[in-house]
């Protein structure tokens, strides 16, 4: 059986030393067939340097992408290696390799982030398996034909300009993966009997390869070069090492060290070791506590284990006890919550919902555990139940509850964008009848709140923690990070990841010595512990300050520490009282979690922002769509936030190119390139809607040039697709639409004629129209009126030509799919106001296709996996066509859905299963958010753009009517604040409406909300005749006063 081993890693070895030999694709001595390309407003050049190509880049201030490519058909083999010299003279950016099938449609990638180019040439090597598909819209993702090849630099955090220099690109084709590989092969320098060096790779944990002490070797030859991501040791008792190397070697003779324990603490030792490769593994052994050593075994794991350190940490987490590392890594869905100041999205903080703290952006977390009676309470030892402070200020508590105990845990952000600092408030409170000891340990530890499964632009879960500090008085983290504790801690504990993981059973005493610890593997731990006793039914409160903007400075409480903290988070409480309650909404019971998730609504948009810089979150989704902005300026409006949205559209504007066309977002890097044509007509409305509140025609005047570009780039993407060829038989829904483009996330795969571009450029014709008007452009105004209703009935045209052509009576997403996309369309009523040219049975017949699908996923006849709250638009379109009860369904069942509902927010993805992991965007969502605010005041009031009428309560449930009713007060419109009251007392109900500054052109409409049939009408004393089952009000103030209500 040994010979038949050895046979087999032979003939393995074998194999992977006949691997194909390397062939060159392209050794650059001709460059003429690489063409070098750039995103707009990026300069890019190709020439021949340096014995290879030269790529130039300059992004110039803006994001996007500098790219070569060359067409080089190329068949591919099962498995393989592509490989290439770079060096660079740039800054740190992204940088990837393309490959493209023959359509161009579909893509793969080989991408580095923020990429580190060397300076001196170094061979890159790309496998197979590191070639992943990127986007396109073929089902079929096994790349085996390639047509062309792309080099890309993409703005990444360096930006600038540069250059990049390729040589040598060559394939070689590798052997396959085997499916078994040889059984390992182990020799130590020395071995008690019985318990040899074999012992250590037998796969049986009750043996072990057993030597004396001191400097011993173990050498593993894994039979073949062998790829893989990390080793775990299985170390029998204390006989274990706790300073060693792991050294690799491909011939047993040149060796080189990749990881270096010096603190190790015995049992398992998972050591991270990403992508591998060799054939001979050394364990150098130098020192251990016992006089020997006993390894039970050592194992190989596979790549995926180490290839990034949130995989690494899922692994290890899956070993241990539940709670002893966050949810995230654990295998469930964790939640989490903002906790900023106005402005401050770039330095916000975040809460997890089991009482984490994140005071930065990809920073170290300080988690709370409790140790009592020598046992250590994590979240998953206690019943954990959010809450916000009143109810609806950005001020979130978590709660553990124990049977004799609770601990709640409280966030707040105090300062300016410039300078702030989360104030944590830990409260310790006694159940029981009797004095009782329990130890606070706060642990600040490698991983983010923020969970591993979010990926986008700030990847969450695991936070290298290389260096710790403990002065006496503050803990720093990495040099910059710091707790400040209000109180001396007892004990204080640092120690590398080799040394375990804090917090400890037993942490070490000492709080006010000096120390410190470096780790390299960065992923270090600290532990503050606090002994506190607790008298009968009491209570004891600690605190820390952790900054979040600005220079870290210790803080200098004055007296009780405690005091000064409630003092302080107090004052938080006040500033966000008065920010967020210029419009008040007075509710029944029933209705008070839509007041306060309003207000709550609004202050995630105020802590998103960064800066003037309106955005969807403050990780995933850093950046400023126009889209967003847009929506979240109309609801920052409406509550009385005019100079917020007013700064946007200042800053924002600047960002549109030379030949008038607007970005789709703008972030650190500058505005992105990336066509998607629904900004240009976002652009428009943003400064049209911020005319209609605030009457500033100066402002208007100042960002007229940037409207008329915006709507003459608009007018050229139209013409380009009002060609003879979308009149030929099967394009003719494209004509006269904006060209395809991926602004709609569901057609990234693939650009699509999206009707979400086509209604928000037709707001855009429309708002132009206005605004050349009043500012008295005659001339452009009439040309702008021209191009609106030339583009009106191309749009409808094509909305005809589509549903026929689909066979369907709905309202399609895109003109070539004729796919469903309620949640899309209903840009076409609001924003867009298009609904009394809509055509009914088209409007009717999409949202009651909408209200079967979403009541089948309701009461749990259709099967669902997960959804997103931009859903919330819908409630909006049911109210406009008269769907009151049906609005008020939606929004309960998307309350339901609220994460955790007592912190008023969506994530961008609601799961069907709350726990399992997913990626979920950003917590609290700011887009989302507008999208409450809009279908919860238009609830209260919207205005119909057919006669510029204010419609009132025509979402609001009958059932809050009754007794005092319900109150709206302060409600920002174009015609001044709106406030009134409404109730129903027996079986009469009383509107009661202040004076307005101006009266809309329309008036006020009040609709009878019961289905039976309205009885007499008086307004301000005087009777009144219905129009249907509506009655408009001409002249403020105005009671209203109907008999015939329900009783």
């Amino acid at each position: 059986m040994k010979q038949l081993r050895i046979f087999l890693a032979l003939m393995l070895t074998s194999a992977v030393a006949l691997a194909a030999p390397s062939r060159m694709l392209d050794d650059f001595s001709n460059v003429a067939a690489w063409q070098a390309q750039a995103s707009d407003g990026v300069q890019s050049r190709a020439s021949a340097a340096d014995g290879g190509l030269r790529l130039d880049f300059d992004f110039a201030g803006r994001g996007g992408y500098a790219f070569v490519r060359r067409g080089l058909p190329l068949d591919l083999p099962d498995n393989y290696e592509i490989s290439f010299y770079l060096r660079a003279d740039a800054p740190v950016n992204h940088f990837e390799f393309k490959l493209t099938d023959a359509s161009g449609d579909n893509v793969w990638w080989f991408q580095q982030q923020n990429y580190a180019f060397p300076k001196q040439w170094q061979l890159v090597r790309i496998k197979k398996r590191q070639i992943a598909f990127a986007w396109g819209p073929t089902k079929d993702r096994n790349l085996t034909h390639a047509d062309k090849l792309e080099f890309v630099v993409s703005a990444g955090s360096g930006g600038g300009k540069g250059s990049v220099y390729l040589r040598q690109l060559t394939i070689r084709e590798l052997p396959p993966v085997p499916a078994t590989w040889p059984q390992p092969v182990a020799r130590a320098s020395s071995a008690l009997p019985g318990a040899g060096a074999a012992l250590a790779v037998d796969g049986k944990p009750a043996s072990a390869w057993i030597s004396a002490g001191g400097e011993r070797q173990l050498i593993i030859d894994l039979g073949a070069q062998r790829e893989f991501g990390g080793l775990v040791l299985h170390w029998q008792g204390r006989r274990h090492a706790n300073r060693y190397d792991i050294e690799f070697s491909d011939d047993a003779r040149h060796w080189r060290t990749v990881r270096r324990v010096s603190a190790g603490n015995g049992g398992d030792d998972p050591l991270r070791l990403p992508e591998s490769e060799t054939r001979y593994i050394r364990l150098a052994l130098h020192a251990g506590p016992a006089n020997g050593y006993a390894l039970a075994e050592v194992v190989l794991k596979d790549l995926d284990y180490g290839a990034t350190p949130n995989q690494f940490l899922s692994a290890v987490a899956a070993t241990a006890p539940r709670g002893l590392y966050p949810r995230g890594f654990s295998g469930e869905q964790p939640y989490w919550t903002l906790v900023g100041v106005d402005g401050g999205g770039d330095h916000s903080a975040l809460i997890s919902e089991d009482g984490a703290l994140e005071a930065k952006q990809g920073g170290f977390s300080l988690e709370p555990f409790v140790r009592d009676g020598g046992r250590l309470f994590s979240w998953a030892d206690v019943q954990v139940s959010q809450s916000l402070k009143d109810g609806y200020l950005p001020m979130p508590t978590v709660t553990w509850q124990h049977p004799s105990w609770t601990l709640s845990v409280t966030a707040a952000a105090a300062g300016s964008p410039a300078s702030s600092q989360l104030l944590a408030r830990y409260e310790l409170s006694n159940l029981e009848a009797t004095t009782k000891k329990l130890t606070l340990v706060l642990a600040a530890r490698p991983f983010q709140v923020n969970a591993p499964r979010q990926f986008l632009n700030t990847p969450g879960g695991y936070s290298a923690i290389n260096d710790l500090q403990w002065d006496g008085k503050a803990l720093t983290i990495n040099g910059s990070g710091k707790v400040y504790p209000l109180r001396q801690p007892a004990g204080v504990t640092l120690a590398s990841f080799d040394a375990g993981l804090l917090p400890a059973a037993q942490p070490s005493p000492g709080g006010g010595r000096a120390q410190k610890v470096h780790d390299d593997a960065g992923m270090a731990s600290a532990a503050l512990s606090y002994d506190i006793t607790l008298p009968p039914h009491g209570s004891v409160v600690l605190g820390a300050i952790l900054p979040m903007a600005g220079a870290a400075a210790s803080p200098a409480p004055q007296g009780d520490p405690a005091i000064w903290l409630s003092v302080q988070q107090e004052q938080v409480a006040a500033d966000w009282r008065a920010k967020l309650n210029h419009v008040t909404l007075t509710l029944p019971p029933a209705g008070q979690h839509m007041a306060d998730t309003l207000r709550s609504s609004l202050a995630h948009i105020l802590m998103t922002r960064e800066g003037h810089a309106l955005q969807p979150g403050t990780r995933s989704y850093r950046r400023s769509w126009i889209r967003d902005g847009a929506m979240m300026s109309e609801a920052l409006l409406r509550l009385g936030q005019a100079e917020t949205a007013a700064s946007y559209l200042r800053w924002y504007a600047p960002y549109q190119f030379d030949n008038g066309k607007v970005p789709c977002c703008v972030d650190l890097r500058g505005a992105d390139p990336v066509p998607e044509n629904d900004s240009h007509g976002e652009l428009i409305f943003l400064a049209a809607e911020l005319y209609r509140y605030t009457q500033d025609k100066a402002a208007l005047a100042a960002v007229w040039p940037r409207v008329e570009a915006a709507a003459s780039y608009m007018e050229t993407l139209r013409q380009s697709e009002r060609t003879a060829a979308n009149r030929a038989a099967g394009r003719e829904s494209l004509f006269g639409l904006m060209p395809a483009s991926i602004s709609h996330e569901g057609y990234s795969e693939k650009p699509m004629h999206s009707y979400w571009d086509d209604f928000w450029a037709m707001r855009g014709y429309k708002d132009a129209a206005d605004i050349a008007a009043i500012l008295g452009h005659g001339d452009a105004a009439r040309r702008l009126d021209a191009q609106r209703d030339e583009f009106r009935g191309d749009l409808y045209a094509s909305l005809a030509a589509s549903t026929r052509a689909h066979g369907i009576d709905y309202m399609p997403g895109a003109a070539e799919l004729g796919d469903f996309d309620p949640t899309s369309s209903t840009i076409a009523l609001t924003p867009g106001g298009e609904q009394q040219h809509l055509p009914p049975a088209m409007l009717q017949a999409t949202y009651e296709k909408y209200w079967d699908f979403f009541r089948a996923r309701r009461d749990g006849s259709k099967a669902w996996e997960d959804y997103t709250p931009y859903e919330l638009r819908n409630v909006s379109a049911f109210i406009r066509l008269g769907w009151r009860e049906r609005a008020a369904d939606l929004l309960d069942y998307f309350y339901a859905d609220q994460r955790p509902r007592a912190w008023n927010q969506w994530a961008e993805v609601v799961g069907r299963d709350a726990r399992a992991s997913r990626f979920l965007g950003d917590m609290p969502h700011g887009w989302i958010s507008s999208d409450y605010i809009r279908a919860t005041l238009d609830s209260f009031a919207y205005e119909r753009e057919a006669d510029h009428a204010l419609l009132l309560a025509e979402g609001v449930p009958t059932a809050w009517l009754a007794g005092d009713g319900v109150g709206l007060h302060g409600l920002l419109t174009p015609y001044g604040p709106l406030s009134y009251t409404l109730a129903q007392q027996g079986g009469s109900v009383t509107l009661r409406i202040e004076a307005m500054p101006h009266m809309p052109p329309g008036g006020l409409a009040y609709t009878w909300p019961w289905p039976t049939a309205p009885g007499a009408a008086s307004l301000d004393g005087r009777p009144v005749a219905w129009q249907g089952r509506q009655i408009t009000i001409t002249s403020l103030p105005a009671v209203l006063h109907i008999d015939g209500a329900p009783l």
